[in-house]
């Protein structure tokens, strides 16, 4: 499936950013904001690993982005409970993580369902002879 270094820029991106996402809504949303029961708006940045994943991948443009926030989630739960203060019990942390993987795939359909209808309504006609 994956040959020397082909598919892997998906995997690594999605990876990459949505560790980097994790950590800046960890880091940046005040404490009281996450215990109250005000929706979460900050799950909508996890659709952005996605779309970015997906524009970047070569080959598997659905499934790289969604291995790349899977290997990306145990990453994220192990540095929510060791290096982060506690906002969340642990298995609410693991329904928060696993709704973001939820969104971050959204996020790669979503790109890809944008690139499509740009290529089927921006086709430029060609001059019939």
């Amino acid at each position: 499936m994956y040959r020397r270094g082909q598919g892997w820029s998906g995997i690594i991106c999605c990876f990459v950013l949505f560790i980097l996402i994790f950590l800046s809504l960890s880091l940046l949303v005040p404490a009281p904001f996450i215990e109250t029961a005000h929706p979460e708006l900050g799950m909508l940045l996890f659709v952005l690993p996605g779309a970015v994943a997906s524009f970047v991948a070569k080959e598997d443009k659905v499934v790289g982005p969604l291995v790349g926030a899977l290997v990306a989630l145990p990453f994220c739960l192990l540095m929510a409970h060791t290096l982060l203060p506690p906002a969340r019990s642990f298995w609410q942390e693991v329904a928060w993580l696993s709704s973001a993987v939820f969104w971050t795939s959204l996020g790669t359909l979503s790109f890809l369902l944008l690139k499509l209808l740009c290529k089927r309504f921006l086709k430029i006609k060609k001059p019939t002879r």
